[in-house]
């Protein structure tokens, strides 16, 4: 099973921000989602469009195929470190403030080994034995 994989780490966006748009594409074949990350209207989509097309890029200096005949088999948002900070507040107090990091990994695989969906098998009534 031939697969291509493109991460991109210590990006700035927070974690739960980038898996709804990581969410979207989870699945589908590359062509649909590209127009989706290019009609989705947070920042987020932006850059994992264009981790998607590195991924595609890696695929496609394997050998893998056209961009057309693959599918987003995984992707996923992992916590990177925080950057800490903290904001002066009334009657010298201060609060803290966390700036979330995102590790994002896409992995690409070609069509032909696209998951199968299963046959049903026939069920049995009650009482009766397989034999």
């Amino acid at each position: 099973m031939a697969e291509a994989k493109a991460v991109l780490r210590y990006v700035r966006i927070a974690p739960r921000k980038a898996r709804a748009v990581v969410d979207l594409i989870r699945g589908q074949q590359v062509p649909h989602a590209l127009s989706v990350l290019k009609y989705t209207p947070r920042a987020a989509a932006k850059v994992v469009e264009k981790l998607l097309r590195s991924a595609v890029a890696n695929a496609e200096q394997k050998e893998m195929g056209e961009s057309d005949t693959m599918w987003v088999s995984r992707a996923f948002v992992d916590g990177g470190p925080i950057f800490k900070r903290f904001r002066a507040r009334s009657m010298g107090r201060a609060n803290s403030i966390h700036k979330r990091t995102s590790h994002i990994t896409l992995v690409v695989t070609a069509l032909e080994t696209a998951p199968k969906k299963k046959e049903a098998k026939p069920r049995t009534s009650r009482g009766e034995r397989k034999s």
